[in-house]
């Protein structure tokens, strides 16, 4: 196989960037249009800027490891991340903050230097202050199984569309690599830790998230973790360090469990 990922130069698509203009988007302003995505949520954190993330579970989101990440290197603090489920116009269907932010093990940012090695890990976790439960805000189910034939959507926030989220489907996956999956799909700034899905049998389902802008020669792409064992690494991360709360334990996920209630159907 062509070592396409040698050929890769990327970018964050963190959101204090320069907003890059996507295309093929459509924009989920009215409650009709986003139906069915209102587990993808604005992921706002306070003096950075914003992310994208998705709800795996009632009290846990998944999004990008390097939004965790500070200018200065260090990781942020947990409370100054809030996670806004089914942001349009200004209106949340969930609003909560968060007690704890993991970041994957194997997680290390090279700040300042172009590099993939870091992306097969860029995961993170947010746990919520309070669980989502309403049957409005549905949690997406993981799947550790991205495959060629897969057509893609993305849900994600950016800047310049960062008051309600946009959906871009029918983009591809060109290859996955080193735990990397490289996609045709547009990725703005602040697109980081936006969903990738894969709808089978009419459920979406997050086969990877957007890690960053990317140019594979003059084709423009985005890339992502592979979940597969990472994502399964970083559960068991997230479980071993745990602190133990006095309202009781937590829910675990594992990849391919229905975490849903019911509704079907970018580094950035």
């Amino acid at each position: 196989m062509i070592p396409l990922i040698r050929s890769l130069t990327f970018w964050l698509c963190l959101a204090s960037g320069v907003a890059a203009q996507g295309s093929g988007l459509v924009s989920l302003q009215t409650g009709q249009a986003g139906r069915g995505w209102e587990g993808v949520g604005r992921v706002d954190i306070d003096g950075k800027g914003f992310c994208s993330g998705a709800l795996i579970s009632e009290d846990l989101v998944l999004t990008a490891a390097h939004c965790l990440i500070d200018k200065d290197g260090t990781q942020i603090a947990a409370n100054r991340f809030h996670f806004l489920a089914g942001l349009r116009t200004g209106r949340a269907e969930a609003y909560r903050d968060v007690r704890r932010a993991v970041a994957h093990p194997a997680y290390v940012l090279r700040t300042g230097r172009k590099s993939t090695e870091a992306v097969p890990f860029d995961l993170a976790l947010l746990e919520l202050s309070q669980p989502i439960r309403t049957s409005k805000v549905a949690p997406f189910p993981i799947s550790g199984d991205v495959e060629s034939a897969d057509e893609l959507a993305v849900v994600s926030y950016a800047r310049d569309r960062d008051t309600a989220s946009s959906l871009q489907d029918l983009c591809g996956v060109i290859a996955v690599q080193d735990g990397i999956v490289i996609m045709d799909c547009d990725a703005d700034f602040g697109a980081s830790g936006a969903p990738v899905f894969a709808v089978r049998g009419g459920v979406a389902q997050v086969v990877s998230i957007i890690s960053a802008m990317a140019m594979l020669e003059d084709q423009p792409v985005s890339i992502g973790p592979d979940l597969g064992a990472a994502f399964e690494d970083l559960m068991t991360h997230f479980t071993e360090s745990a602190p133990v709360w006095s309202s009781g334990g937590q829910r675990v996920i594992t990849p391919g469990e229905r975490t849903d209630t019911g509704a079907k159907f970018v580094q950035p």
